[in-house]
């Protein structure tokens, strides 16, 4: 993979939202442990549909347009559909904070427009009151026909990748770790990527 390959693709269009009562956002990866945006909640929350896959090549955060490293993305692909879903958390942004925090958000994750912004519905778990609740949220999805998509990338070549990349954001495999210790935390367990933690931590222990 060359910088040339590495072109951001054509910007995506985002529906206009409503922010006058506020908004949702869901977090699947570092939204979850380093939001960066003032928020009023924070829920445990399932957004279907979705997998969460270290399937984006990061040439910005977690690796450079020389050495890509390997970052997380809502993906659509493969089996894709009502029965996959993923856990993470939905933080609450008041009416107040709306506008800054989605600027925000778009500078942060549209960075090179490998994401798309997209505006689902979510259920947020948890609540004593009211255990599962639907709201919409922002979220953002990888663009799997972006150069930068790194879907079917097999477990081992994430490992090598995350074990040895770093970039502007710090290591790759900081990512990764604070991403599960973060799971951990919430009590989300994914088989995928506890595998991926230990065959990295073997790289680098080696």
């Amino acid at each position: 993979m060359t910088p040339a390959d590495l072109a951001p693709a054509a910007p995506p269009s985002r529906e206009p939202e409503d922010l006058s009562d506020g908004f949702w956002v869901f977090g699947y990866g570092s939204l979850m442990w380093n939001p960066g945006f003032r928020h009023q909640d924070r829920r445990l929350a399932e957004l279907t549909g979705y997998a969460r896959r270290f399937c984006l090549w990061s040439i910005h955060y977690r690796g450079t347009p020389e050495a890509p490293g390997l970052v997380l993305g809502l993906d659509g692909g493969r089996e894709a559909g009502s029965s996959v879903s993923t856990r993470g958390v939905a933080f609450q942004v008041g009416s107040e904070d709306a506008t800054e925090a989605l600027a925000y958000l778009r500078k942060r994750e549209l960075v090179s427009d490998a994401y798309r912004e997209e505006w689902r519905e979510i259920q947020l778990l948890c609540q004593p009151d009211n255990p599962v609740r639907a709201a919409r949220a922002v979220t953002y999805v990888v663009d799997p026909l972006h150069t930068q998509y790194a879907g079917g990338v097999s477990l081992e070549a994430q490992a090598e990748v995350i074990a040895a990349c770093a970039g502007p954001s710090g290591k790759n495999c900081e990512y990764l770790f604070n991403t599960m210790e973060q799971l951990r935390s919430i009590d989300v367990r994914d088989a995928e990527l506890e595998q991926l933690e230990a065959m990295v931590r073997a790289r680098l222990a080696a």
